[in-house]
């Protein structure tokens, strides 16, 4: 128990900057509670779980983060393992294709460490069941031999935490996501948080923003900070290529306006989508296959990446019949509502 406790009590052997840690800190990631913007009532739960449990000195329970991708479900994986000072493994759902890869994974833990599974809704079946046992009572059941002769092996595992991200919760299985402790989902940013976040990675960047130039770049970022982040950065080539390299308020429209991306955020595929359900289909509804061979995209990205948004800002909505465009959309699009439409 000593070597746990001082593992934990000591970050330059546990948290510090191991290979994958590495690239991990050198992004605009924020490593710490303080450093996250947004998210406010999941931090505060999350600071008052980690200060019992490292007063327990036991693993943190499992942890599930739902939510559409770039809000920050893997950033928070990696902080609460600098706020334990415990390890990070990392790896996804699709990796890990038979019970054996998930057995190498989980051997070659240490005790209290973190195990991170992004998109954890596409793991084969027969891998999640090897996963049950795991996560109650840290045992492994490993099958050995064939047939009549085969016997069933208990392996004891180190007490870990599963960290668990999915941007789809509904394909989880009821029997996988009971056994979570801590279920969060995480919503779209307000501006103003977006704004911050702007702020921040312009200061790491080393980019001189004005305030204006922040606020338009945030109101444009699909209430998403990876979106502002990646906005922020193209904003910046263009601001050192065609002006004196600092972002002001004519630049970063005139960049977006080059990046195809308009007053509410939306990019060439959001109106395309849009323009596919309102011109070929007359508003709707059409099922989301449809959509997605029209677009000749794939159905799992528009249910993932664009719709979620979509329907946050009211321009498209689900109905048992498939999707419908909006009078939003209508006149965000600038197009005529054909008479008794609505």
């Amino acid at each position: 128990m000593k070597k746990h406790d001082d593992r934990r009590a000591n970050p330059s052997s546990s948290a510090a900057l191991n290979g994958d840690e590495l690239g991990y800190e050198l992004t605009l990631r924020p490593r710490t509670f303080d450093e996250f913007i947004g998210q406010e009532r999941i931090k505060d739960n999350l600071r008052v779980f980690i200060e019992a449990t490292l007063q327990r000195k036991e693993p943190l329970d499992h942890v599930l983060f739902c939510g559409p991708p770039g809000l920050g479900k893997t950033t928070l994986s990696h902080i609460i393992s600098t706020e334990l000072k415990v390890n990070i493994k990392s790896t996804s759902g699709p990796v890990i294709e038979r019970p054996g890869d998930l057995a190498a994974i989980l051997t070659n833990l240490s005790d209290l460490d973190i195990l991170f599974i992004d998109e954890i809704h596409r793991l084969p079946r027969i891998v999640e069941e090897i996963l049950y046992p795991a996560m109650e009572d840290y045992q492994l059941d490993i099958i050995i031999g064939q047939g009549p002769s085969a016997r069933t092996l208990k392996l004891n595992l180190p007490r870990f935490t599963l960290i668990g991200a999915t941007t789809r919760t509904g394909l989880l299985t009821s029997p996988l996501r009971e056994r979570f402790g801590v279920i969060n989902r995480l919503e779209f940013y307000n501006p103003d948080e977006l704004k911050k976040i702007v702020l921040r990675s312009s200061q790491i960047l080393k980019t001189e923003i004005d305030d204006d130039a922040a606020s338009e770049i945030a109101h444009r970022s699909r209430g998403t900070p990876r979106i502002a982040n990646r906005l922020l950065r193209r904003i910046r080539d263009f601001a050192q290529v065609k002006g004196d390299g600092t972002i002001n308020l004519d630049i970063t429209k005139s960049s977006l306006q080059s990046l195809d991306v308009d007053e509410k955020g939306l990019d060439d595929m959001d109106r395309k989508l849009l323009l596919t359900i309102i011109e070929k289909f007359n508003g709707g509804p059409v099922g989301i296959e449809t959509i997605a061979a029209s677009l000749r995209e794939d159905k799992e990205t528009l249910e993932d990446v664009y719709e979620p948004f979509l329907l946050q800002e009211g321009l498209i909505e689900r109905t048992p019949r498939g999707r419908v465009a909006t009078r939003t959309a209508f006149r965000h699009l600038g197009i005529t509502i054909p008479h008794g439409l609505f």
